[in-house]
């Protein structure tokens, strides 16, 4: 099974921590699970534009056809203006309407403050789900004072729910697997 980590912003390295961390949790929790990490800074994702995905260009088309080659994924958002950034946005409409189909998507969100913690069930899994993603009943919230000056997590409490995230998402894609055999 291949797990594939997106980190949905182009500034900042917390989110890119975070995401990191489910796919570490994961890997620990099965060593044949294959994880690949996607930092959206890394990359020119264009905007849509309404056009076959061949006319874009190699950036764009490498993070939606590793996004659609993927088992399951976790989505890391911060939280901008009570939103997820534009830059991820515009992914999620690159992908078709099913592209998450059988596939489990879980969700890690940073943030400034508590006050943006709903915005991942509000904002973030609507647009998993309309996808036809299989949301699990954990995602993980992470605020600023989660993290050190060189952003490590510092919450034994936010280190166990990623544990407890990566092991939810395993077992739910696991079994979404076996009821297709």
């Amino acid at each position: 099974m291949k797990l594939v980590g997106i980190s949905g912003s182009i500034i900042g390295s917390k989110t890119a921590k975070a995401v990191n961390e489910v796919l570490m949790a994961a890997k620990a929790l099965d060593q044949n699970i294959e994880v690949e990490f996607i930092d959206l800074k890394d990359y020119e994702v264009e905007f849509v534009k309404g056009t076959p995905l061949s006319s874009y260009n190699q950036d764009t088309i490498k993070v939606v056809n590793t996004i659609q080659s993927a088992d399951f994924l976790v989505f890391g958002t911060p939280i901008y203006q009570a939103s997820i950034p534009g830059v991820l946005k515009n992914l999620f409409d690159h992908l078709p309407i099913d592209a998450f189909k059988s596939k489990v998507t879980g969700m890690i969100t940073t943030a400034g403050t508590d006050k943006h913690f709903l915005v991942t069930e509000y904002h973030l899994k609507p647009i998993l789900i309309y996808l036809k993603g299989v949301v699990p009943v954990r995602n993980v919230f992470l605020q600023n004072s989660d993290f050190n000056k060189e952003n490590e997590i510092i919450n034994d409490d936010i280190t166990n729910r990623i544990h407890e995230l990566a092991k939810e998402m395993i077992f739910l894609q696991k079994s979404l697997k076996d009821s297709d055999a």
